[in-house]
């Protein structure tokens, strides 16, 4: 692929990561640690789970880029909408009662690490999409087959979509006194 055409997905994809990593100094751990509810997550846990998701979607870039299975597959109706739109639908999405399990992090520094981990991965990416043979594509658990540039995209917007689930946390630890 074009290095012209693959470096504005990343450098979006960078700063947005970026933004993540700054926001972290808007918080002690404990504020990091705090939920609204018993079934909400705390900020830390949203951290977590876009540490999680954004590793997967990474992995799910490299195996495309390395494979060419599925190369005739297509996204679901839904997802070439979004990508079309380059974001997620503003909806507010309940997780599974395991959601519940999702771990609080130990520090700041253990969320940054994982941060800056990401970062790294986006530069191997990119010599990646200049070498790469194939292009393959993954299966989404819930928008069926996207391909390198597609997880790409999919991956800066979920992390845009979760700014509305900080927002909401960030207004739940100002009006209870915690933040």
């Amino acid at each position: 692929m074009n290095a012209t055409k693959i470096k504005p997905l990343i450098d979006q994809l960078d700063n947005t990561l970026q933004s993540w990593i700054s926001y972290l100094d808007e918080y002690s751990t404990h504020q990091l640690h705090a939920k609204p509810s018993l079934i909400s997550w705390s900020v830390g846990q949203l951290y977590l789970h876009l540490i999680e998701t954004t590793t997967f979607y990474l992995e799910q870039v490299v195996i495309c880029l390395s494979e060419s299975g599925n190369e005739k597959e297509e996204a679901a109706p839904e997802a070439m909408e979004m990508f079309l739109n380059n974001e997620l639908p503003d909806t507010k999405i309940v997780g599974p009662p395991t959601n519940d399990n999702t771990r609080q992090p130990r520090s700041k520094e253990e969320l940054v690490e994982h941060f800056m981990n990401l970062r790294a991965q986006l530069e191997v990416i990119e010599d990646d999409f200049l070498r790469a043979p194939s292009r393959g594509k993954t299966r989404h658990p819930g928008l069926k087959y996207f391909s390198a540039v597609e997880w790409l995209q999919f991956s800066e917007m979920h992390l845009r979509h979760h700014l509305r689930q900080k927002i909401r946390l960030d207004l739940y630890l100002k009006q209870s006194g915690i933040y």
